[in-house]
Protein backbone atom coordinates (compact mmCIF):
# COMPACT_ATOMS: atom_id res chain seq x y z
CA UNK A 1 0.00 0.00 0.00
CA UNK A 2 0.92 3.41 -1.03
CA UNK A 3 0.09 6.95 0.54
CA UNK A 4 1.68 9.83 1.11
CA UNK A 5 1.89 12.09 4.18
CA UNK A 6 3.08 15.77 4.73
CA UNK A 7 6.62 16.27 5.51
CA UNK A 8 8.89 19.70 4.31
CA UNK A 9 7.59 21.46 1.79
CA UNK A 10 7.30 18.64 -1.13
CA UNK A 11 5.68 15.80 1.07
CA UNK A 12 7.39 12.27 1.85
CA UNK A 13 5.37 8.87 -0.03
CA UNK A 14 5.35 5.78 2.25
CA UNK A 15 5.23 1.90 0.87
CA UNK A 16 4.06 0.67 3.49
CA UNK A 17 4.42 -3.26 5.00
CA UNK A 18 2.00 -5.44 4.09
CA UNK A 19 0.08 -7.45 6.98
CA UNK A 20 -1.55 -4.57 8.91
CA UNK A 21 -4.82 -3.29 8.56
CA UNK A 22 -4.27 0.68 7.59
CA UNK A 23 -6.60 3.47 7.62
CA UNK A 24 -5.88 6.75 6.35
CA UNK A 25 -7.21 9.45 8.43
CA UNK A 26 -7.21 12.62 6.99
CA UNK A 27 -8.12 15.78 8.78
CA UNK A 28 -11.70 16.77 8.15
CA UNK A 29 -12.60 20.29 7.44
CA UNK A 30 -14.92 22.30 6.62
CA UNK A 31 -14.79 23.66 2.42
CA UNK A 32 -13.28 27.03 1.64
CA UNK A 33 -15.18 29.84 1.94
CA UNK A 34 -15.66 31.17 -1.69
CA UNK A 35 -15.61 34.69 -1.49
CA UNK A 36 -13.48 35.57 1.25
CA UNK A 37 -13.12 39.32 0.59
CA UNK A 38 -16.92 39.69 1.33
CA UNK A 39 -16.80 37.28 4.38
CA UNK A 40 -13.66 39.14 5.71
CA UNK A 41 -15.69 42.42 5.37
CA UNK A 42 -18.86 41.33 7.01
CA UNK A 43 -16.79 39.97 9.65
CA UNK A 44 -15.20 43.35 10.20
CA UNK A 45 -18.07 45.43 10.24
CA UNK A 46 -20.96 43.21 12.17
CA UNK A 47 -18.31 41.40 14.36
CA UNK A 48 -19.05 39.05 17.26
CA UNK A 49 -20.00 40.82 20.58
CA UNK A 50 -18.30 44.48 19.65
CA UNK A 51 -18.62 47.93 17.72
CA UNK A 52 -17.53 47.02 13.82
CA UNK A 53 -13.65 47.68 13.51
CA UNK A 54 -13.80 51.39 12.30
CA UNK A 55 -15.82 52.69 15.14
CA UNK A 56 -13.08 50.99 17.34
CA UNK A 57 -10.14 52.90 15.98
CA UNK A 58 -12.31 55.92 16.29
CA UNK A 59 -10.68 58.44 18.84
CA UNK A 60 -7.54 56.32 18.96
CA UNK A 61 -4.41 57.64 17.94
CA UNK A 62 -2.43 54.28 17.83
CA UNK A 63 -2.85 50.49 17.54
CA UNK A 64 -0.49 47.14 17.97
CA UNK A 65 -1.49 44.24 15.79
CA UNK A 66 0.21 40.74 16.92
CA UNK A 67 0.58 37.91 14.51
CA UNK A 68 1.95 34.90 14.53
CA UNK A 69 5.72 33.79 13.64
CA UNK A 70 6.86 31.47 10.53
CA UNK A 71 5.70 28.05 12.62
CA UNK A 72 2.09 28.97 11.74
CA UNK A 73 0.17 29.16 8.07
CA UNK A 74 -1.73 31.99 9.01
CA UNK A 75 -2.85 33.59 6.23
CA UNK A 76 -1.92 37.28 7.01
CA UNK A 77 -1.41 38.58 3.83
CA UNK A 78 -5.12 38.11 3.19
CA UNK A 79 -6.92 39.31 6.45
CA UNK A 80 -4.39 41.58 7.33
CA UNK A 81 -5.36 44.39 4.58
CA UNK A 82 -9.40 44.64 5.06
CA UNK A 83 -8.22 44.85 8.77
CA UNK A 84 -5.76 47.46 7.98
CA UNK A 85 -7.92 49.50 5.76
CA UNK A 86 -10.50 49.45 9.06
CA UNK A 87 -8.45 50.79 11.42
CA UNK A 88 -7.35 53.47 8.62
CA UNK A 89 -11.02 54.44 8.02
CA UNK A 90 -11.40 55.03 12.10
CA UNK A 91 -8.69 57.53 11.85
CA UNK A 92 -5.36 55.51 12.61
CA UNK A 93 -2.37 56.64 10.51
CA UNK A 94 -0.24 53.81 8.88
CA UNK A 95 3.08 54.98 10.40
CA UNK A 96 0.80 54.75 14.23
CA UNK A 97 0.22 50.82 13.55
CA UNK A 98 2.69 48.17 14.93
CA UNK A 99 2.56 45.14 13.96
CA UNK A 100 4.77 42.40 16.76
CA UNK A 101 5.80 39.16 15.76
CA UNK A 102 4.23 36.96 18.39
CA UNK A 103 7.62 34.44 19.40
CA UNK A 104 6.90 33.83 22.41
CA UNK A 105 10.09 32.27 23.35
CA UNK A 106 10.32 31.25 19.68
CA UNK A 107 13.84 32.95 18.02
CA UNK A 108 13.06 36.44 16.08
CA UNK A 109 11.97 36.62 12.73
CA UNK A 110 13.88 37.03 9.56
CA UNK A 111 13.58 39.51 7.29
CA UNK A 112 12.80 37.55 4.52
CA UNK A 113 10.64 35.31 6.77
CA UNK A 114 8.44 38.62 7.89
CA UNK A 115 8.16 38.94 4.14
CA UNK A 116 6.27 35.95 4.32
CA UNK A 117 3.99 36.28 7.24
CA UNK A 118 3.20 39.34 6.01
CA UNK A 119 3.36 39.70 2.82
CA UNK A 120 5.70 42.17 1.12
CA UNK A 121 3.67 45.08 0.79
CA UNK A 122 2.62 45.27 4.51
CA UNK A 123 6.14 44.42 5.54
CA UNK A 124 7.56 47.31 3.63
CA UNK A 125 4.77 49.74 4.57
CA UNK A 126 4.28 48.98 8.20
CA UNK A 127 6.42 48.86 11.53
CA UNK A 128 7.28 45.63 12.17
CA UNK A 129 8.93 44.09 15.83
CA UNK A 130 9.79 41.25 17.10
CA UNK A 131 8.88 39.82 20.34
CA UNK A 132 11.87 39.15 22.44
CA UNK A 133 10.20 37.44 25.65
CA UNK A 134 13.89 37.23 27.30
CA UNK A 135 14.85 41.01 27.66
CA UNK A 136 12.58 41.54 30.78
CA UNK A 137 12.85 45.66 30.71
CA UNK A 138 10.69 45.41 27.44
CA UNK A 139 8.03 44.00 29.73
CA UNK A 140 4.93 45.64 32.26
CA UNK A 141 3.28 44.42 34.77
CA UNK A 142 -0.18 44.54 33.40
CA UNK A 143 -1.74 42.95 36.65
CA UNK A 144 -1.23 39.27 38.15
CA UNK A 145 -4.36 36.46 37.68
CA UNK A 146 -6.36 34.73 40.20
CA UNK A 147 -4.27 31.61 40.06
CA UNK A 148 -0.81 34.34 41.28
CA UNK A 149 0.88 34.34 37.97
CA UNK A 150 2.53 38.05 37.30
CA UNK A 151 1.36 39.32 33.86
CA UNK A 152 4.37 40.70 32.02
CA UNK A 153 3.40 41.67 28.39
CA UNK A 154 5.76 43.70 25.61
CA UNK A 155 4.92 47.32 26.92
CA UNK A 156 5.12 48.72 23.47
CA UNK A 157 1.98 46.63 22.64
CA UNK A 158 0.47 47.86 25.82
CA UNK A 159 1.49 51.28 25.07
CA UNK A 160 -1.03 51.44 22.39
CA UNK A 161 -4.76 52.75 22.11
CA UNK A 162 -6.05 49.73 20.51
CA UNK A 163 -4.72 45.92 20.80
CA UNK A 164 -5.20 43.70 18.07
CA UNK A 165 -4.41 39.49 17.22
CA UNK A 166 -4.51 37.64 14.00
CA UNK A 167 -4.44 34.10 14.77
CA UNK A 168 -6.06 31.03 13.36
CA UNK A 169 -7.23 28.20 15.12
CA UNK A 170 -6.51 24.64 15.49
CA UNK A 171 -5.94 22.10 18.40
CA UNK A 172 -3.37 22.40 20.93
CA UNK A 173 -1.24 20.09 22.94
CA UNK A 174 -1.59 22.31 25.91
CA UNK A 175 -4.38 24.89 25.32
CA UNK A 176 -6.85 22.98 23.62
CA UNK A 177 -6.78 25.27 20.59
CA UNK A 178 -4.88 28.09 20.05
CA UNK A 179 -5.62 31.32 18.59
CA UNK A 180 -7.43 34.54 20.63
CA UNK A 181 -5.75 34.58 23.66
CA UNK A 182 -2.41 33.20 23.07
CA UNK A 183 -1.36 35.47 20.36
CA UNK A 184 -1.14 37.99 23.73
CA UNK A 185 0.23 35.36 26.06
CA UNK A 186 2.81 33.58 25.40
CA UNK A 187 2.96 35.38 22.35
CA UNK A 188 3.90 38.75 23.75
CA UNK A 189 4.78 38.09 27.56
CA UNK A 190 8.13 37.56 29.52
CA UNK A 191 9.92 34.54 29.92
CA UNK A 192 9.24 35.12 33.56
CA UNK A 193 5.23 34.50 33.03
CA UNK A 194 5.86 32.04 29.85
CA UNK A 195 7.71 29.88 32.18
CA UNK A 196 4.77 29.39 34.91
CA UNK A 197 2.26 29.10 32.39
CA UNK A 198 4.47 26.34 31.06
CA UNK A 199 5.21 24.41 34.38
CA UNK A 200 4.36 20.89 35.15
CA UNK A 201 1.52 23.08 37.42
CA UNK A 202 0.17 22.64 34.11
CA UNK A 203 1.75 20.37 31.94
CA UNK A 204 0.69 17.49 34.47
CA UNK A 205 -2.45 18.66 33.97
CA UNK A 206 -4.65 16.15 32.15
CA UNK A 207 -7.42 18.91 30.95
CA UNK A 208 -4.70 21.15 29.33
CA UNK A 209 -4.69 18.71 26.55
CA UNK A 210 -5.51 18.90 23.13
CA UNK A 211 -9.55 19.45 22.01
CA UNK A 212 -10.14 20.31 25.70
CA UNK A 213 -11.41 23.85 26.68
CA UNK A 214 -14.09 23.42 29.28
CA UNK A 215 -12.18 23.38 32.64
CA UNK A 216 -9.01 23.51 30.90
CA UNK A 217 -6.75 25.68 33.55
CA UNK A 218 -4.13 26.64 31.39
CA UNK A 219 -7.13 28.34 29.15
CA UNK A 220 -8.79 29.97 32.08
CA UNK A 221 -5.20 31.34 32.68
CA UNK A 222 -4.54 32.72 29.28
CA UNK A 223 -7.98 34.50 28.82
CA UNK A 224 -7.11 36.41 32.21
CA UNK A 225 -4.12 37.72 31.06
CA UNK A 226 -5.60 38.92 27.57
CA UNK A 227 -8.12 40.63 29.39
CA UNK A 228 -4.97 42.24 31.82
CA UNK A 229 -3.13 43.28 28.80
CA UNK A 230 -6.61 44.79 26.80
CA UNK A 231 -7.25 42.44 23.95
CA UNK A 232 -9.41 44.46 22.62
CA UNK A 233 -10.33 42.49 18.92
CA UNK A 234 -9.42 39.31 17.60
CA UNK A 235 -9.47 38.01 14.09
CA UNK A 236 -8.74 34.50 13.77
CA UNK A 237 -9.61 31.69 10.83
CA UNK A 238 -9.87 28.26 10.51
CA UNK A 239 -8.36 26.51 7.41
CA UNK A 240 -8.36 23.53 5.70
CA UNK A 241 -6.40 21.20 4.58
CA UNK A 242 -4.88 22.51 1.63
CA UNK A 243 -4.65 25.84 4.35
CA UNK A 244 -7.36 27.89 2.38
CA UNK A 245 -10.00 29.61 4.83
CA UNK A 246 -13.04 27.91 5.56
CA UNK A 247 -13.60 30.05 8.76
CA UNK A 248 -13.68 33.27 9.68
CA UNK A 249 -14.44 34.82 13.54
CA UNK A 250 -13.57 38.05 14.77
CA UNK A 251 -14.86 40.71 17.30
CA UNK A 252 -14.81 40.88 20.95
CA UNK A 253 -12.12 38.29 21.68
CA UNK A 254 -13.60 35.54 24.43
CA UNK A 255 -16.59 35.37 22.17
CA UNK A 256 -15.30 35.43 18.79
CA UNK A 257 -12.69 32.26 19.85
CA UNK A 258 -15.39 30.28 21.40
CA UNK A 259 -17.30 30.56 18.37
CA UNK A 260 -14.35 29.53 15.72
CA UNK A 261 -13.56 26.58 18.37
CA UNK A 262 -17.11 25.37 18.05
CA UNK A 263 -17.03 25.79 14.66
CA UNK A 264 -13.84 23.46 14.58
CA UNK A 265 -15.40 20.96 16.72
CA UNK A 266 -18.36 20.41 14.79
CA UNK A 267 -16.67 20.51 11.59
CA UNK A 268 -13.14 18.59 12.20
CA UNK A 269 -13.84 15.68 14.39
CA UNK A 270 -13.13 12.22 13.37
CA UNK A 271 -14.72 10.01 15.34
CA UNK A 272 -13.03 6.37 15.62
CA UNK A 273 -14.69 3.28 16.83
CA UNK A 274 -11.97 1.54 19.48
CA UNK A 275 -8.12 2.53 19.92
CA UNK A 276 -5.83 1.48 17.49
CA UNK A 277 -2.57 -0.22 17.72
CA UNK A 278 -0.33 2.00 16.58
CA UNK A 279 -0.16 5.30 14.32
CA UNK A 280 1.97 6.61 11.52
CA UNK A 281 2.04 10.59 11.43
CA UNK A 282 3.36 13.67 10.50
CA UNK A 283 4.16 16.98 12.19
CA UNK A 284 2.07 18.63 9.48
CA UNK A 285 4.77 19.32 7.08
CA UNK A 286 6.80 22.97 6.51
CA UNK A 287 6.59 25.26 8.41
CA UNK A 288 5.63 23.00 11.52
CA UNK A 289 8.07 20.45 11.21
CA UNK A 290 10.68 22.93 11.54
CA UNK A 291 12.34 21.18 14.25
CA UNK A 292 12.03 18.34 16.77
CA UNK A 293 10.73 21.21 19.51
CA UNK A 294 7.60 21.01 16.66
CA UNK A 295 7.12 17.75 15.81
CA UNK A 296 6.31 16.89 19.37
CA UNK A 297 3.05 18.24 18.66
CA UNK A 298 2.57 15.26 15.59
CA UNK A 299 2.89 12.80 18.96
CA UNK A 300 0.43 14.08 21.43
CA UNK A 301 -1.91 14.53 19.51
CA UNK A 302 -2.26 11.48 18.42
CA UNK A 303 -2.01 10.01 21.60
CA UNK A 304 -5.55 10.06 22.20
CA UNK A 305 -6.72 7.40 19.67
CA UNK A 306 -3.84 4.87 20.48
CA UNK A 307 -4.08 2.25 23.12
CA UNK A 308 -2.32 1.54 26.26
CA UNK A 309 1.09 -0.35 24.99
CA UNK A 310 0.58 1.11 20.91
CA UNK A 311 2.98 2.62 19.06
CA UNK A 312 3.27 5.87 17.45
CA UNK A 313 6.24 6.69 14.59
CA UNK A 314 6.05 10.34 13.91
CA UNK A 315 7.57 11.51 10.79
CA UNK A 316 9.04 14.77 10.47
CA UNK A 317 11.86 16.79 8.39
CA UNK A 318 13.59 18.63 11.20
CA UNK A 319 15.52 21.55 9.04
CA UNK A 320 16.31 23.61 11.46
CA UNK A 321 17.35 20.92 13.95
CA UNK A 322 15.95 20.13 17.19
CA UNK A 323 14.88 23.49 18.17
CA UNK A 324 16.16 25.83 21.00
CA UNK A 325 19.83 25.77 22.59
CA UNK A 326 18.32 25.57 25.88
CA UNK A 327 15.92 22.52 24.17
CA UNK A 328 18.61 20.90 22.10
CA UNK A 329 20.44 20.51 25.96
CA UNK A 330 17.56 19.02 27.60
CA UNK A 331 17.28 16.32 24.76
CA UNK A 332 20.59 15.91 24.98
CA UNK A 333 20.84 15.34 28.37
CA UNK A 334 17.37 13.36 28.11
CA UNK A 335 18.05 10.12 30.60
CA UNK A 336 14.44 8.29 29.96
CA UNK A 337 10.90 9.64 30.53
CA UNK A 338 10.36 8.80 34.09
CA UNK A 339 13.89 10.09 35.33
CA UNK A 340 13.06 13.25 33.01
CA UNK A 341 9.48 14.01 34.60
CA UNK A 342 11.16 13.16 38.10
CA UNK A 343 14.25 15.70 37.30
CA UNK A 344 12.20 18.74 36.25
CA UNK A 345 9.15 18.24 39.14
CA UNK A 346 10.52 20.54 41.51
CA UNK A 347 13.33 22.39 40.13
CA UNK A 348 13.42 26.12 38.31
CA UNK A 349 11.84 26.07 34.86
CA UNK A 350 14.07 26.07 31.99
CA UNK A 351 12.72 27.57 28.78
CA UNK A 352 10.91 24.66 26.31
CA UNK A 353 11.69 22.05 29.01
CA UNK A 354 7.66 21.86 28.74
CA UNK A 355 7.73 20.30 25.54
CA UNK A 356 10.11 17.25 26.27
CA UNK A 357 7.75 17.12 29.10
CA UNK A 358 4.50 16.40 26.87
CA UNK A 359 6.63 13.91 25.10
CA UNK A 360 7.59 11.97 28.26
CA UNK A 361 4.72 11.95 29.35
CA UNK A 362 3.29 10.17 26.55
CA UNK A 363 6.06 8.19 26.03
CA UNK A 364 5.25 6.40 29.26
CA UNK A 365 2.14 4.79 28.29
CA UNK A 366 3.30 4.35 24.17
CA UNK A 367 6.29 3.31 22.14
CA UNK A 368 7.39 6.45 20.25
CA UNK A 369 9.72 6.27 17.01
CA UNK A 370 10.86 8.76 14.73
CA UNK A 371 12.06 9.40 11.09
CA UNK A 372 13.68 13.06 11.08
CA UNK A 373 16.86 13.37 9.18
CA UNK A 374 17.87 16.49 10.11
CA UNK A 375 18.40 15.47 13.74
CA UNK A 376 20.91 12.94 14.72
CA UNK A 377 21.27 10.14 17.04
CA UNK A 378 23.70 11.85 19.42
CA UNK A 379 20.90 14.64 19.53
CA UNK A 380 18.31 12.73 20.98
CA UNK A 381 20.22 11.34 24.46
CA UNK A 382 18.49 8.02 25.61
CA UNK A 383 16.05 8.58 22.89
CA UNK A 384 18.60 7.73 20.39
CA UNK A 385 17.45 3.70 19.53
CA UNK A 386 14.09 5.15 19.00
CA UNK A 387 15.66 6.96 15.78
CA UNK A 388 15.72 5.30 12.30
CA UNK A 389 18.26 6.08 9.64
CA UNK A 390 15.47 5.45 6.45
CA UNK A 391 11.37 5.50 6.00
CA UNK A 392 11.81 1.75 5.58
CA UNK A 393 13.86 1.17 8.69
CA UNK A 394 11.37 3.32 10.56
CA UNK A 395 7.88 1.44 9.07
CA UNK A 396 9.71 -1.74 9.62
CA UNK A 397 10.31 -1.39 13.21
CA UNK A 398 6.52 0.03 14.03
CA UNK A 399 4.92 -3.15 12.10
CA UNK A 400 7.73 -5.63 14.18
CA UNK A 401 5.67 -8.33 16.03
CA UNK A 402 2.38 -6.97 15.63
CA UNK A 403 0.09 -9.09 15.67
CA UNK A 404 -1.89 -10.03 12.07
CA UNK A 405 -5.52 -8.28 13.04
CA UNK A 406 -3.57 -4.94 14.37
CA UNK A 407 -5.17 -1.74 13.30
CA UNK A 408 -2.43 1.12 12.07
CA UNK A 409 -4.19 4.37 11.61
CA UNK A 410 -2.31 6.73 9.11
CA UNK A 411 -2.59 10.29 9.79
CA UNK A 412 -1.01 12.34 6.96
CA UNK A 413 -1.71 16.16 8.47
CA UNK A 414 -0.68 15.21 11.91
CA UNK A 415 -1.73 17.42 14.28
CA UNK A 416 -4.25 19.07 11.78
CA UNK A 417 -6.14 16.00 12.13
CA UNK A 418 -8.55 15.81 15.18
CA UNK A 419 -9.55 12.46 16.08
CA UNK A 420 -11.13 10.58 19.37
CA UNK A 421 -12.34 7.37 19.72
CA UNK A 422 -15.95 7.29 20.15
CA UNK A 423 -17.33 8.42 23.68
CA UNK A 424 -13.89 10.14 24.68
CA UNK A 425 -14.61 13.43 22.44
Amino acid sequence: METTIAFGKHGLTLHLPSGPRYEILKAHDAPPIADVDHALAAALDAPLGCAPLAELARGKKTAAISVCDITRPVPNSTTLPPLLERLHRGGIKAEDVTIFIATGLHRPATGDEIRIILGPEIAAKYKVVNHDAKTFADHQLVGTTTGGIPVYVDKRFIAADLHLTLGFIEQHLMLGFSGGRKLIAPGLAAQETIKVIHSPRFMRESLATEGSIDHNPLHAELLEMARLARHDFMLDVTLTRTRAISGIFAGEPVQAHAAGVAFLRSSSLEVLPEYVDAVITSAAGYPLDLTFYQTIKGVTAVQHIVKPGGRILVMSECAEGVGSPEFAAKVRGFRGDQAYLDEIRDTPVVVDQWQLEKLALVSLKNRVLFYAPGVTAADLGAMAPQLFPTVDAALRALVKDLPATARIAVIPEGPYAYARVDGTA
